[in-house]
């Protein structure tokens, strides 16, 4: 039987991908860490009775955030890009179109919350833009081994997610709670 655990990282460090170690708090572990948060917390939203259609489309995602991920663990930037690209930020646009094309023009920031799928769906959101805020300082560290466009589709996700999670609501007969100052 072949054990999950190894020891290897026990001492603080991992190997990448392109081979070579790192300190587990390398700017690098700390992109393709939250990007590993993501597709895990849209793992659970898998699990909340959403339509199948949505479920073809997070399927998508989440083999693109794959990819994005085993390219970030690619300190040498060794590995090609797949084609047709996993990652397009082309596709979550159109998707996120389709979307909106139901939903009243926002005019308002509007509280996270609603259904419990939509609620999770911010919380993707939000995780999301950490992923983006992570990966984009490692491009700024070391952009030779970032594939081109992954940044466009990590930002285009967030937003895909905001309104997918209006959509949710939407669809669930529950209105935009819009921030109020007081």
């Amino acid at each position: 039987m072949t054990k999950i655990y190894t020891r290897k990282g026990d001492q603080g460090k991992t190997s990448l991908l392109s081979g070579g170690k790192v300190n587990k708090d390398h700017l690098r572990l700390e992109a393709y860490g939250t990007l590993d948060e993501l597709n895990s917390v849209l793992g659970l939203f898998d699990s909340e009775p959403i339509p199948d259609d949505l479920r073809g489309e997070l399927l998508w995602i989440q083999g693109a955030l794959f990819s994005i991920g085993s390219h970030l663990a690619d300190a040498d930037g060794t590995l090609e890009v797949e084609s047709p690209c996993p990652w397009n930020a082309d596709r979550l646009e159109v998707w996120m179109d389709q979307l909106d094309a139901d939903l009243e023009p926002l005019k308002a920031f509007i509280l996270p919350g609603g259904t419990r799928a939509a609620a999770i769906a911010h919380v993707g959101r939000t995780v999301c833009r950490r992923c983006e805020r992570r990966i984009t300082a490692l491009s700024v560290q070391d952009n030779k081994s970032l594939p081109k466009g992954m940044i466009a589709f990590i930002n285009r996700l967030s937003d895909t997610l905001f309104v997918l999670a209006r959509w949710l609501n939407h669809n669930a007969g529950i209105e935009d709670r819009v921030w109020k100052m007081e």
